[in-house]
Parts: structure tokens; sequence; C-alpha cells
């Protein structure tokens, strides 16, 4: 497979990204080593395992999700084209959840064990990581808020408008709304939800006129509504650095 040079990454397209420099572009040849696919349902990263690898999303979605010692599997959240995968490896030295494709993907591939080389010899490289495990910490407080004080409908709302907000920054909107390639009970499983309970509040919204989610897309015909019940501002994502 042809590998996609840095200085047409694809990802640089979308306004959501902070663009390279020409300084970036010359490091991240060097620190990339290759790319793969990944087909759906296929582990990327496993929890337990010692990974050599780190990741950049090019194409494609996945879940992150953690095994309970009963073998119950517990949905954490979602990955999008962007994310880097594989720091937890890197610095703890084994993935303490897994990820799994849900779509077809296309990643990066980086060395952990040059991960060192970034900190040493590219500093501000290397602050950039530190504001993407920033911006993950946030994210992962945001949704423990969720969980212990938003009710049903909230929570979902929350969900739904948080997903919209990241796939318009990813410049995925059409006229009939965005791809949504994740199932109805991966998204119970992350808001700690019955599946019927899903649905049902699913239904409650698309009742309320404030969505319509079916085979695979999610369109808003009102999205500031949805943002309103779910408590958030409705503003653009940030922009962020790529690894």
């Amino acid at each position: 497979m042809q590998m996609t040079d840095c200085a047409a990454c694809p990802l640089q397209k979308r306004r959501m990204f902070l663009p390279f420099t020409p300084e970036e572009i010359a490091f991240m040849r060097a620190f990339k080593t290759g790319e793969a696919v990944v087909r759906p349902g296929e582990t990327l990263l496993a929890q337990g395992e010692r990974s050599e690898r780190l990741y950049t999303v090019l194409e494609g979605f996945a879940t992150r999700s953690i095994q309970l010692e009963d073998g119950r599997r517990q949905v954490v959240n979602f990955v999008f084209p962007g994310d880097f995968l594989g720091l937890q490896a890197g610095i703890m030295g084994e993935m303490r959840h897994s990820v799994q494709a849900t779509t077809p993907m296309r990643v990066c591939i980086f060395q952990r064990s040059r991960l060192w080389d970034l900190f040493r010899d590219k500093p501000d490289r290397a602050y950039d990581l530190t504001w993407l495990a920033a911006v993950e910490e946030h994210f992962l407080g945001e949704t423990i808020a969720t969980l212990g004080q938003r009710d049903a409908t909230e929570r979902v709302a929350w969900a739904l408008a948080r997903i919209w907000q990241r796939l318009s920054a990813l410049g995925e909107i059409t006229p009939d709304g965005v791809a949504l390639p994740f199932r109805q009970h991966e998204l119970a499983d992350a808001l700690g939800l019955s599946k019927v309970h899903t649905s049902r509040t699913v239904s409650q919204l698309r009742a309320l006129g404030l969505l319509v989610w079916r085979r695979g897309r999610l369109n808003m015909p009102d999205p500031a509504r949805l943002f309103a019940l779910a408590g958030l501002p409705m503003e653009r994502e940030e922009q962020r650095p790529l690894i």
C-alpha cells in the first residue's frame, strides 16, 4: 500500500486541525513508519497489550472499550478521524482499554520506541501531544459528570450533540445529516443506559422533532434545540493539532 505523504495528509483539509508547518512536515515524515488498513470488527489495540505501535486515524471510526473481569464489555467512548491512539501503552507500558474498528479504517503508524525522540527533538510537537492528552482528560470528566448528573434524555442528547459537533468540525455534515456508524446499543453502553431505555429515549427525541436517526445516518432539523436540551453551548470545536 502506498503511504500518504504528510505534506498531502487528507486531514489537513479539515478545518478542525491546525496546519503543519514545513518543519513539522519534515519531522512527521521521519517519525511516521507506515500505514495500515483495519477491517470492521478488527481490534487495533487490545487491552493488556504492550503495543509497540502508536496510531493516528486517517479514515474511519472505532470504539474504545474495557473488558471487565467477568468478561463483560464496557464501551468507554468513540474514535474519530484525527484521533491519536496508543499513547496509554506508550506511557504506562500496556493498554488499559481496547480499540475496535467500527468501519473500515486507515491509520498512520509510529513506533512507540521513538516517542522519546519527539519529546527530545521537537518540544513543540511534544506540547501538542500533551494538549491532546489534556483534552481527553477534560472529555472524560465531562462524561463522568453526564453519567452522574444528567437524566437519560439529557445523556442521549449530550452524546449525540457531541458526536454532531465533532462530525461537523470534520466537515462531514451534508443536507441529509451525517453518517453515524455506531449502533444504539453502543451508545447505551457508553451512557450507562439499557438498550430499551436508550431506544425509548431516541424515539422521544424523534417525536419532539429533534433528530432523525435511521439507516446509519443522523440528522438534526434544529441542532440548537438539541444542544440546549443537552446543556451544551452550540459552538465550534476548538482547532486541534495533528500527530
